[in-house]
């Protein structure tokens, strides 16, 4: 059995061996990169948040959406608007009205019903008048509208609504 002095064992205890060493820089770096991941975790969303989203705007800058003997009076028709659709509704007055056919509650799509004039949602039963204001159910926010052009056999534009 090898016998160590008092002074070998004051010595090692100032001045520890490699082993001791590794350890603790293992130690401090995974503590410091544990701070920093948590103080990216908190300041990330804040920017984020911050930060307002990129819209990106549709390609779409005119749809033929329907020819007018295909929507007849107190009738609708969904139409392809970019990658969304939209509905086109021709009142009993015999005026065009475009709008967004995503309902604004939980983005189904929405149907004309000449029952009761009205654009509906079937999923919670939403309602919005002709002029796409949500009137019932549980819609938060109306119907985004569209302009309307009508093209006429000529060639030219007519503006169907502002």
């Amino acid at each position: 059995m090898e016998h160590i002095s008092r002074e070998q064992i004051i010595r090692d205890s100032r001045h520890p061996g490699p082993e001791v060493t590794s350890r603790r820089h293992f130690l401090d770096y995974l503590l410091g990169t544990s701070a920093v991941a948590t103080l990216g975790a908190i300041i990330y969303p804040i920017i984020r948040f911050m930060s307002p989203p990129q819209v990106i705007e549709s390609t779409e800058s005119s749809v033929v959406a329907a020819k007018l003997s295909e929507v007849p009076v107190n009738s609708g028709k969904i139409f392809k608007f970019g990658n969304k659709p939209g509905i086109v509704v021709r009142t009993s007055a015999g005026e065009l009205k475009a709008f967004s056919a995503v309902c604004t509650h939980l983005e189904c799509i929405v149907q004309y019903r000449p029952d009761t004039k009205q654009i509906w949602c079937a999923c919670h039963n939403g309602q919005y008048n002709l002029s796409g204001k949500n009137i019932g159910g549980p819609p938060p926010r109306p119907l985004e509208e569209f302009k309307v052009n009508m093209k006429l056999n000529d060639g030219s534009r007519s503006n169907a609504m502002a």
